[in-house]
């Protein structure tokens, strides 16, 4: 056959190519007749042994669909192939060519100007390119083969049979030098382009298995960083290579691995090389080769960032319209969300139901290693159920951010025909200096966004370069060690190096800090099996604050090690700072040149409120004090202790109910509309639960609270029984403390104690109450409640206009450790009126603080409020009602709520004694014997330890659980996992998978990405689902973190489990918090 390369119409041996010609041997044609016989023979074997052993026609349609489908797809690649190899011999025909004269198809030099040809460099490599392919053989042959054979005793007949890099040598399209950012380096890029006809095949005779690749291309831009320059030979102090995107491969397998080029394995297995090639060469990864010695490779390799940009995503416009109704006759709408890509950082928004004009309102943070050269990259697509459709796309270069310090624009939708987005980007510098930290703490307290995480103050660079005798292991070995590094709730691992205790990982870390005068580094040195601690050490960031230049580069000593074990490491803190003449504020729903409408009204209006100004019209006289409806403050609250359980029915039989079994029990209580779930017990028929519940209560007649009882199955669980009791009964009787029978069964009854809370103002019993409740535990892990806070919001005055000088929507959150509410939306005004009531459960009103925060449609900020609830107790009656100073406002903005504490007397505290009566003290006060279960064995049973809280579990997930009702929607977001279980000697390659019970259908089902050999994985995915609010608190969510195995693979499969009942949470206000995983054996 011709070769692959060869011109068309050029011919080569056709003379001996025809197997009837005269010249070829009769043994050589009858072999020919053999082979075409052959081939024929094992076409129509798969159809005989098809019918022979019965199977269906199916099969073979199967076969032959995917057969077709890797023929088309190798002739595809083998043609793009062919294709690069003749465009890179005639680049400059192509180029001066009328039909390629676009952007897009010209070579770099030619786009730009400041790119160069260097044509003399691709003559040398083309030169050298045999012997690049001798050395690549002789690297291959004597090096990498035998250390795979050693590897695994299935590769120890593993050899490359044939190692040819072909006569097509990488070629350098251009080359662009920058200069200008430090005369201490040379940064050059390269713009490569390879399309090579490479073969290297390989066998493993043990398994007669053959394999191999026959054909690449790669085209890219390489960044080449020459640094330090030094005044010695070789000049330069080490090169630094790396990718700034993702270069684009294609490969062409041959034998075994023809297998890759079906359709789906293609994509898959080009996507899991480019993903072992970004892990070494694409930002933030770095490739540095050291020429002199004494260099910091670490900090070559992972260099301080250049800085970071805050993008504010705020909102769209126009964007096209793809959920078309009748096959396009009827336009729709967009379900719009948007990818926000810099290098490897990708950030997804929410999705916004119906609306071609979405706001979004979020905000992110990305770290920028290199400026010029990196781009955000913003796409825009339509949710749809099985494939979003492309809304369009918009890339920013990053440098111009640089220098502009704040980009607030709309920006042009590219590839559709119409859309744009409006994006604030501003650009954050490294300040070694902590001397504006305070300042910049407050200002990102004003910032808002829909994100869960707040603004960022500085970011943190760890340099881990080595230690010092570590401990050995037992048996006198060796280590191999590996440190994991924390702050707060992120944690990244160092790379393992094996059988030594002094190791050298020269490994770097950044994380974002949001407060340091609060957080601390947690390091933990261990062996690789991270069981075995070899070391720890904390390190607060407020000692870091007090050195010069932020900066710490020394030996730490190891706690709880060997009395010689040391660390070395250097750490770096930076300061974010934007400048001053970019003074970060909240993004505006709609882009303003001026924000002087503010400030005008501003001083217009305070004339007025002083009553003074001349002829200036007076205002009428503000209301001091709020006029809540009669009914503000009525509620009361209902204490539930579910305590235990005795002879419940056995639902888990065995041999159709022959074996008794037992029952695995829990029980859900409704109340007013709210469900509270125990935690199941397993296999006890006399349960003993210990959980409390708290719910605040309006005394409405013929409420009831309904108990019912279940046995956990794992696919419908059985009924046990159920009872309902009177509320109006409770309120009565005010403490309850007896058993109750369960109704439609045969045996069984639970274990209550009922309270409903007096509620007094009588300041000095809270300091009793608190001191009998710090006395108290529960199973579920709630702290009673010691106070319930009523708030009534009834307006504001004197609030700040928009940028756009119009006056705000305004709304109100109220919140209070973790619980929010929300007001209406007024409509335009800045005296806004809402006259709306809220409760909150507190815990202890010493210690926390009441939030109120104004924003104009949820959106721009307008204000807020900070109350310690100590103010409230320092009140007369626990009752604060007047007009509050408004800060991050106008110096005139201003709110009138009303405040109002009620103490939870609760009877098993004390009880009063009449004054005379005598008692143990001169208070008038006794303990009264309450019920105490310390004499039960509550460690033995099923359900949540008493001991450490991850004590028998398989690690943890972070999950945010909350349900939007101005969207209708559920939302899930998958955080992370942290100390997952290991499930091999390469750790594991996690994903999260759930599905919302009891539905088992597609629609509920849903899984993150994989991440490769991680056991602290973050996910960072959000998920939703269309249900009601109603069918949300009926899901039960059914959640499994699981381990990517092969098909073939002998790996466990699943690391842990998660089930919870939605019920159990505050949809409404959200939820996120570290859920407990249940190993697969429990």
């Amino acid at each position: 056959m011709p070769p692959a390369d060869a011109e068309p119409g050029i011919s080569r041996g056709t003379a001996t190519a025809a197997p009837a010609s005269p010249s070829q041997p009769p043994g050589e044609r009858a072999v020919s007749v053999l082979w075409s016989f052959g081939k024929c023979l094992g076409a129509l074997l798969p159809v005989y042994l098809a019918g022979y052993y019965g199977f269906s026609i199916s099969v073979i349609l199967f076969g032959l669909m995917i057969y077709i489908g890797w023929k088309h797809s190798r002739l595809e690649k083998v043609m793009r192939l062919k294709s690069a190899m003749y465009l890179l011999e005639n680049e400059r025909e192509f180029t001066t060519e009328k039909v390629f004269r676009t952007k897009r198809d010209l070579p770099p030099w030619v786009n730009f100007p400041d790119v160069e040809k260097v044509e003399w460099l691709n003559k040398i490599l083309q030169q050298a390119w045999p012997f690049v392919g001798q050395y690549l053989e002789k690297l291959l042959v004597e090096t990498i083969a035998p250390s795979i054979r050693a590897s695994s005793i299935h590769l120890q007949t593993l050899s490359f049979t044939k190692v040819n890099i072909g006569d097509k040598a990488l070629k350098v399209v251009g080359v662009k030098a920058h200069t200008e950012q430090d005369k201490r380096q040379v940064m050059l890029d390269l713009y490569l382009s390879y399309a090579g006809d490479v073969e290297i095949n390989v066998e493993i005779k043990k398994y007669f298995c053959k394999a191999g690749v026959k054909g690449v291309q790669l085209h890219g831009k390489l960044r080449v960083i020459l640094e330090p320059l030094i005044g010695d030979v070789p000049l330069v102090g080490a090169i630094t290579m790396f990718f700034i995107r993702r270069p684009k491969l294609d490969i062409n397998w041959t034998g075994l691995t023809n297998l890759l080029d079906i359709p789906g394995l293609n994509a898959m297995s080009d996507t899991m090389i480019m993903d072992a090639i970004a892990s070494f060469l694409v930002l933030p990864n770095r490739l540095t080769v050291p020429l002199v010695a004494d260099l910091h490779v670490a900090q070559l390799r992972s260099p301080l960032p250049r800085g970071v940009v805050r993008i504010h995503l705020l909102e769209a416009e126009d964007l096209t319209a793809k959920d078309t109704v009748i096959k396009g006759l009827i336009d729709g709408k967009s379900d719009p969300y948007a990818v926000i890509r810099v290098g490897t950082q990708i950030f997804t928004s929410h999705h916004v139901d119906s609306n071609l004009n979405p706001q979004w309102r979020e905000m992110y943070e990305v770290i920028v290693h290199e400026v010029p050269g990196q781009e955000l990259e913003v796409e825009v697509f339509d949710k749809d159920p099985d494939q979003d459709d492309f809304l369009g796309r918009v890339k920013v270069d990053l440098d111009i951010v640089k220098k502009a310090r704040v980009v607030d624009d709309w920006f042009n939708l590219k590839d559709v025909s119409t859309g744009s987005v409006h994006l604030r980007l501003e650009w954050l510098s490294l300040l070694s200096s902590a001397d504006r930290l305070s300042e910049v703490i407050q200002t990102n307290q004003n910032l808002t966004s829909k994100t869960a995480d707040p603004p960022s103050a500085a970011i943190l660079a760890i340099y881990l370069d080595q230690a010092h005798a570590l401990p050995m292991r037992k048996g006198n070995k060796e280590p191999s060690p590996m440190v994991q590094i924390s702050i707060q709730d992120t944690t990244k691992e160092s790379k393992t190096c094996y059988g030594t205790s002094s190791p050298v990982w020269e490994d770097a870390f950044t994380f974002f800090i949001q407060d340091p005068r609060k957080q601390d580094i947690d390091i933990q040195v261990k062996d690789d099996d991270r069981a075995f601690s070899l070391g720890s050490l904390t390190i607060s960031l407020a000692r870091l604050l007090a050195t010069h230049e932020l900066n710490m580069d020394q030996w730490f000593q190891l706690e709880n090690s060997g009395s010689a074990s040391r660390i070395y490491i250097k750490i770096v803190l930076r300061v974010l700072w934007l400048s001053d003449h970019a003074t970060p504020t909240t993004p505006s729903p709609h882009p303003s040149a001026s924000g002087s409408g503010t400030g005008n009204g501003g001083n217009k209006s305070e004339p007025n409120l002083m009553g003074s100004g001349g002829s200036a019209k007076p205002q009428p006289a503000r209301p001091q004090h709020t006029t809540p409806d009669p009914d503000f403050a009525s509620e009361g609250v209902l204490r539930i202790h579910l305590v235990e359980a005795q002879n419940l029915i056995a639902k888990d039989n065995f041999m159709g109910g022959i074996v008794k079994g037992k029952s695995d029990p829990y029980v859900k209580i409704r109340v007013a509309g709210i469900t509270f779930r125990s935690h199941t017990i397993k296999e006890n028929l006399n349960p003993t639960w210990n959980e409390l519940y708290e719910v605040i209560l309006t005394q409405l007649p013929g409420q009831e609270i309904q108990f019912e009882l279940f046995d956990k199955d794992i696919d419908q669980d059985d009924f046990l029984g159920r009872f309902k009791l009177s509320l109006r009964d409770i309120i009565s009787a005010q403490f309850i403390d007896t058993w109750y029978t369960l109704n439609d069964v045969k045996s069984g009854r639970v274990h209550l104690v009922l309270e409903w809370m007096p509620r007094v103002s009588d300041l000095p019993r809270l300091e009793q109450i608190l001191q009998f409740q710090s006395q108290k535990s529960y199973q579920n892990k709630v702290v009673p409640s010691a106070a319930v806070l009523f708030v009534y919001v009834e307006h504001a005055h004197g609030l700040p206009l928009k940028k756009s000088g119009k006056e705000p929507k305004v709304g109100a959150e109220i919140i209070l450790k973790g619980v929010s509410y929300r007001t209406k939306i007024c409509e335009r005004s800045t005296s806004p009126r809402w006259d709306e009531a809220f409760h909150f459960l507190v815990r202890d009103p010493r210690d926390e603080t009441l939030t109120v925060k104004l924003s104009h449609s949820w959106g721009q900020a307008l204000g807020s409020l900070t109350l310690p609830l100590r103010e409230v107790l320092a009140e007369p009656g626990l009752v604060l009602d007047r007009w509050l100073i408004l800060d991050g406002a106008l110096p005139e903005s201003q709110i009138l709520m009303r405040a109002t504490l009620k103490i939870l007397d609760t009877q098993l505290a004390v009880c009063r004694k009449a004054p005379g009566d005598g008692g143990n003290d001169g208070n008038g006060v006794e303990m009264v014997p309450k019920w105490d279960p310390s004499h039960l064995d509550l460690r033995h049973r099923g359900g949540f330890p008493i001991g450490s809280d991850n004590a028998g579990t398989a690690g943890q997930v972070k999950l945010t659980i909350s349900y939007s009702t101005e969207e209708g929607r559920l939302f899930i977001t998958v955080h992370a996992c942290r100390s997952l279980a290991s499930c091999s000697k390469d750790s594991a390659d996690p994903y999260v998978s759930f599905i919302l019970l009891p539905d088992k259908k597609a629609t509920t089902k849903r899984r993150t990405a994989t991440k490769k050999r991680d056991l602290n994985p973050e996910f960072n995915e959000r998920f939703d689902f269309d249900f009601s609010l109603e069918e949300s608190i009926q899901r039960r969510l059914d959640l499994s973190v699981k381990n990517n195995v092969s098909f073939m693979s002998r790996e466990r499969e699943l690391i842990g489990k998660l089930q919870l009942d939605l019920d159990q949470i505050d949809l409404k206000t959200g939820v996120t918090q570290w859920y407990d995983l249940v190993p697969e054996a429990n």
